[in-house]
């Protein structure tokens, strides 16, 4: 059976896609609609496992109502002034909520405190706009860190390290082993900023207000210690490097730890989805997972990416009572067991209290213990929306030695600066 569903007038053409996706069937007599819009792009199974759990549990008919992304923000924004936007929308989460003015389009959550009271701190920071918080997570989280392969470790009895220079030390003691200490796969250019990103963590660490004083002007990556450290340790890494690090790519880097030719990979989580896809469980099982390490033992976390949320129209046809209900079972332990069924987790869930079941991967269960412990912290863009256009080649020349960490830095600020002066803040060069 196929859930109902409904297309705008924007995204006519795409709806015949999304028929063939796997979508769940619903009653057509149910009295009690509620209508779902997201991005025709995306086609979340593992959401539409849980609105069909939640059909039958809350005896109401969701109808999606995919919306044309071709365009990007600005279809999203027509379709919410237009007046006909869908009861509940998947959006992001973060900067980009914000810069969306929620308050003109979303229903503040809350009050409604048995929802918002499950959300974690990161997740519900991402929401939440001049106090109001607007939503709840559509799917888990992603975490930026280190992956690394179980096996080379165990065979050179190395530990976890918990500092920059333990690192160090195990890529070294990898190195004599004449093994490929870090992958490197700048022939996917994206790939080369995940040191400086997933370091974020170990910069708020020592700078918590970094993001609100880099947004104001205040703060720069070349002249604050903690947030220059996460170019220098660019530097480090260009001995342990595989040879072929400025043409190899995403894939060949998935490859190469998977089949141990390299022992670890700057990354986000969502990568093991990628291995997964090529290899099986016990391949993906003998990757692991770490943060990148800080200056300090006591002091040791994840950056995280939240996933992204859905958030209710405050314009909504269908009753707020069914929605929060809706919203209740999304998120209860029922609801995210369904979705971890359906598609195995990248990061563990933003919902306080809640364990995955089942056989999750190995890396997933290794990060819930951060999550656990409140050792995480959101990633910059969730927190800016300056970001330098030329954050990509910056990294790859660090990464290849052209420039020194410094240099990057200060390259980077500039770069910044462009982007404030575009964004109309009010920066100095």
């Amino acid at each position: 059976m196929k859930r109902k569903m409904m297309s705008f007038i924007l995204c006519a053409a795409m709806v015949g896609s999304m028929n063939t996706a796997g979508t769940v069937l619903v009653s057509a007599d149910a009295e009690k609609v509620i209508t779902v819009g997201y991005p025709s792009s995306l086609v979340p199974d593992a959401f539409n496992q849980v609105c069909d759990a939640a059909e039958e549990k809350l005896g109401v008919t969701i109808e999606a109502q995919p919306y044309a992304d071709e365009s990007g923000e600005t279809i999203f924004r027509s379709l919410l002034a237009s007046g006909e936007a869908p009861d509940v929308i998947l959006y992001n989460s973060g900067a980009l909520l914000s810069k969306l003015n929620p308050s003109q389009y979303f229903a503040d959550l809350s009050s409604y405190t048995e929802l918002v009271d499950k959300l974690d701190k990161d997740f519900k920071e991402s929401v939440t706009v001049d106090g109001a918080i607007y939503g709840i997570p559509q799917s888990s989280s992603q975490v930026g860190g280190v992956l690394y392969n179980k096996e080379m470790y165990e065979e050179l009895g190395l530990e976890i390290p918990k500092t920059w220079d333990e690192f160090l030390a195990n890529c070294d003691a990898l190195k004599d082993a004449g093994k490929t200490a870090v992958i490197g796969s700048f022939g996917s250019t994206w790939t080369s900023q995940l040191v400086f990103l997933a370091d974020y963590f170990n910069v708020v660490a020592e700078e918590p207000d970094f993001s609100a004083k880099f947004e104001a002007g205040e703060a720069k990556y070349a002249t604050t210690p903690a947030a220059l450290r996460s170019f220098e340790k660019y530097e480090d890494l260009i001995p342990y490097y595989n040879e072929d690090c400025a043409v190899a790519t995403y894939d060949d880097a998935c490859t190469m730890l998977a089949e141990g030719d390299g022992a670890h990979y700057f990354m986000q989580s969502q990568a093991l989805s990628n291995i997964y896809s090529l290899y099986d469980k016990e391949t993906v099982d003998n990757i692991g997972f770490f943060p990148v390490p800080g200056d300090h033992a006591d002091s040791n976390g994840m950056t995280v990416w939240p996933a992204n949320a859905i958030y209710v129209n405050k314009d909504a046809k269908a009753e707020m009572e069914d929605i929060i209900s809706f919203m209740e079972y999304y998120i209860s332990d029922e609801g995210m067991d369904i979705y971890a069924e359906t598609q195995p987790p990248v990061g563990p869930f933003n919902i306080v209290g809640y364990k995955l079941k089942g056989d999750p991967f190995a890396a997933v269960e290794q990060m819930q213990e951060y999550f656990d412990n409140g050792d995480t912290a959101l990633a910059q863009e969730y927190e800016t929306s300056v970001k330098g256009a030329g954050c990509e080649s910056i990294c790859v020349e660090v990464s290849n030695g052209q420039i020194t960490g410094q240099e990057a830095a200060e390259k980077y600020d500039l770069d910044c600066y462009k982007m404030a002066v575009q964004l109309g803040l009010d920066w100095e060069e």
